[in-house]
């Protein structure tokens, strides 16, 4: 997803799926990027499902869990991301 443009709109209230597994994670709640490049950093999860707390995600310091964006493989419908680039 790298060479893709994606748009922060595009993806704020998408559910987050795994790729391997089809489990659900939670929504989109926000994304953190950096203001200069624009480049997006984390996917801040709302709403998280007990199978993304049991991934072990960062926090942020509000106790947010974090997905890393380079783990996002399509955003469409959903927001595919791979359960291994995230640990």
């Amino acid at each position: 997803m790298s060479n893709e443009k994606v748009r922060a709109k595009d993806v704020l209230g998408k559910t987050i799926v795994s790729e391997e597994t089809g489990r659900k994670f939670g929504i989109v709640g926000d994304i953190n990027f950096i203001t200069e490049s624009g480049e997006m950093m984390n996917i801040i999860v709302a709403d998280p499902t007990k199978q993304a707390s049991e991934l072990q995600l960062s926090e942020d310091e509000k106790g947010r869990l974090l997905i890393p964006f380079s783990a996002v493989k399509a955003v469409g419908e959903f927001v595919i991301v791979s359960e291994k680039d995230i640990v």
